[in-house]
């Protein structure tokens, strides 16, 4: 079995110059976290704003659980306006009395401001909540975390320090899987696997693909269960380990919980996939000159996979990198298709793909307002009627918004009216970010930003 990470030095410093955790405690509102790169460009910095649902890398954020009746969800909060540091926390919304319980702060962060750090949720077989709290590259550890009891957020135990970024925990039938990604060579992609939650295998390399032989590999993924049995992953390649240069798009799965590998029709890989015109390679982007930014996964009811993400000619943003294209890339059981859906303003607008026997849905921020060249926007729902080919507008969900909404997260087992949620921000200047939640009828909640209740109703704006 693995052997827990080292807390470093620094870690050390920081526990104990920023005063008692607050691990545990209960917070009056949901405040989600501001964050910039502070990699500025001529149109603004890289990415910033309101990212308490941030990365598209931390999948999943929410869970309806029908044992309770109740969507469980994490996010990056802080505890005011003006304090800027991050707490791990999760809320609760039961759907029999319309109500969000305060929030509970899983882990804090001690001075961390960056949501990279931000957790990933997983419910298992006997309802206890686990909390992956994300480390941050080889400086600083993640965190593995367990409700004390069943469906309950009042109080969890640390599991396990461990080394690992951009959690992605899930639920099968043959047991726990976990998807993600340690700094072994910048950014390459890892697996375990757990049958009780507490004894993990071995970390297990999934990617590591170099430009040529002897440089950094770098990755990013997305990933995704379909009926309980198989796990797929969908990954871009960061050409000399930057991730400036994300190109390219993989896709491998195993229905055998990771002891074998195959590609989407079915032939079988050898781990790690090294070679960059591996048969797991679904769109070579990098002869295009293009970016990819992955953005969600899911499967169609015969099991073939489908990725949503923006393709756009570069990092930066503003104008030089358009256009920010939402592509849909699926494999209709021969070969992979890829459609358009429309186009936004930035790399790091987020949405979420929702695939039913009779359409799909996409909800993103893809109207460019009210910030312009900033992450996130206004919301909109757009809708196929076959299977991802073409797509329309179905709706428009915000409008007139004071801030712009981002990283749009789909619940698994999404229950209405908790379909969707996602945070708010201003992305150029420093602001309030709140939380949302919302349904394909178009009606949308705030999240109490101050709480004087143990449970409070959301705020209905529409």
């Amino acid at each position: 079995m693995k052997k827990t990470f080292l807390i470093s030095i620094l870690f050390i410093l920081v526990l104990f110059t920023n005063g008692q955790s607050l691990n545990n405690s209960k917070i009056n509102g949901y405040r989600g976290i501001w964050f910039e790169l502070g990699q500025k460009c001529e149109y603004g910095d890289k990415y910033s704003g309101g990212l308490g649902t941030y990365t598209a890398k931390h999948v999943p954020l929410a869970i309806y659980a029908p044992e309770v009746d109740k969507t469980f969800f994490v996010f990056g909060g802080t505890l005011s306006e003006d304090k800027r540091y991050l707490l791990c926390m999760i809320g609760e919304y039961d759907h029999k009395t319309g109500m969000v319980s305060k929030p509970t702060v899983v882990y804090d962060k001690q001075g961390v401001k960056d949501p990279h750090d931000n957790p990933s949720i997983m419910i298992d077989d006997k309802g206890f909540i686990r909390v992956f709290v994300s480390g941050r590259g080889r400086k600083r550890p993640g965190f593995k975390l367990k409700s004390k009891k069943p469906f309950n957020i009042d109080e969890f135990e640390i599991l396990s320090e461990e080394e690992f970024t951009y959690p992605q925990p899930w639920n099968t039938e043959q047991g726990y899987f976990h998807f993600f990604t340690k700094y072994t060579g910048v950014r390459q992609l890892y697996f375990e696997t757990s049958v009780d939650g507490v004894n993990w295998t071995d970390d297990k390399m999934l990617a590591a693909i170099p430009a040529n032989e002897g440089e950094k590999s770098g990755h990013y993924q997305t990933s995704n269960v379909f009926d309980g049995k198989v796990v797929g992953t969908f990954f871009n390649r960061h050409p000399q380990g930057i991730p400036d240069k994300r190109t390219d798009l993989y896709y491998v799965q195993s229905a055998d919980f990771g002891k074998t590998w195959t590609t989407a029709s079915g032939e079988k890989l050898e781990l790690p996939v090294l070679n960059i015109k591996s048969p797991a390679r679904a769109m070579d982007y990098s002869s295009e000159g293009k970016n990819v930014y992955l953005k969600d996964m899911g499967f169609d009811p015969k099991g073939n996979p489908a990725c949503l993400y923006i393709r756009s000619n570069g990092y930066e943003p503003g104008p030089k990198s358009e256009p920010y294209e939402w592509c849909i890339t699926k494999w209709d059981g021969n070969n992979w298709q890829t459609s358009v859906v429309t186009t936004s303003d930035h790399n790091y607008d987020m949405g979420s793909l929702y695939i039913s026997d009779k359409e799909w849905k996409i909800v993103a921020p893809t109207e460019n307002k009210p910030q312009k060249w900033g992450v996130g926007g206004e919301l909109e729902i757009w809708i196929s009627t076959n299977a991802g080919n073409t797509w329309e507008k179905e709706k428009t969900i915000t409008k007139n918004s004071q801030f712009n909404n981002s990283y749009v997260r789909r619940p698994v087992n999404f229950k209405a009216p908790f379909c969707f949620f996602w945070a708010s921000g201003h992305p150029h200047e420093f602001s309030k970010s709140e939380l949302w939640f919302g349904d394909f009828d178009g009606n949308i909640w705030k999240l109490p930003y101050n709480m004087k209740k143990d449970f409070e109703k959301p705020v209905k704006i529409k």
